[in-house]
Parts: structure tokens; C-alpha cells; sequence
């Protein structure tokens, strides 16, 4: 796997540093932003081991980041392989409800963004 981005990538427009952890002494987290992408065996079959690619991102984002996580979803669903828990997330201060997201059938289920007006 090359270790440089695409020249022709333009930064302006991608979602890609929504998911890169911020330097661990920037984050307002315990232990800081993680951000992880791995294959993993999920059965083993007569043809063979079947792998599916697991994300896993905790990420503080600023209010203005969020604005994007409808975009972020979009992108991710068509790829995930089961219906199922994909996430959540809350206010760093804990007075709002947790929000929980799910996907199926390509698609997740509608959320409500609080920052959203």
C-alpha cells in the first residue's frame, strides 16, 4: 500500500481528515483520538477465510465537523456488510442524549444532528 496520497487528490472537498487522529496532546479525550482500519477474518468457509474491513474512529470533533458526518455516512453505507449498530455519538459535555446510528440495506437509518438548524 503506498504511504502518499494521490498527487490529483485535492484536499478542498474531502472528507478524509475527519477520520485522522489529531496529536494526542491536541484532543480534549482521555488517551486521544483513535482512527483504525483493519481486515479481519469474520468466518472461516469450505472455499476459504472470508474477511470484511472494520473502521473504528474516536474523534472530538468541533461543532462544524459534524456538519459533515451526513456526507461521511453517505460515503460509508453502501459498504458496510450487515444491518446493524455503525456508531454514536454525543455533546463533549454530556447534556444531550446520546444519538446512535444504524445501517441497512445500504443505507442508515435517519438521524438528528443537534448542531443541525
Amino acid at each position: 500500500m503506498d504511504a502518499e496520497y494521490p498527487e490529483d487528490l485535492d484536499d478542498d472537498g474531502q472528507l478524509y481528515p475527519l477520520l485522522a487522529p489529531d496529536n494526542y496532546n491536541n484532543s480534549r479525550l482521555p488517551g486521544g483520538d483513535v482512527a483504525s482500519l483493519r481486515r479481519t477474518v469474520q468466518e472461516f468457509t469450505s472455499s476459504g477465510e472470508r474477511y470484511e474491513w472494520e473502521l473504528f474512529a474516536r474523534k472530538d470533533w468541533v461543532d462544524d465537523s459534524m456538519l459533515y458526518l451526513r456526507d461521511l455516512l453517505d460515503l460509508l453505507a453502501p459498504h458496510v456488510a450487515g444491518p446493524g449498530y455503525g456508531g454514536h455519538f454525543r455533546d463533549i459535555d454530556g447534556t444531550a442524549p446520546l444519538t446512535v446510528f444504524t445501517f441497512r440495506d445500504g443505507t442508515y437509518e435517519p438521524i438528528q444532528i443537534p448542531w443541525e438548524y
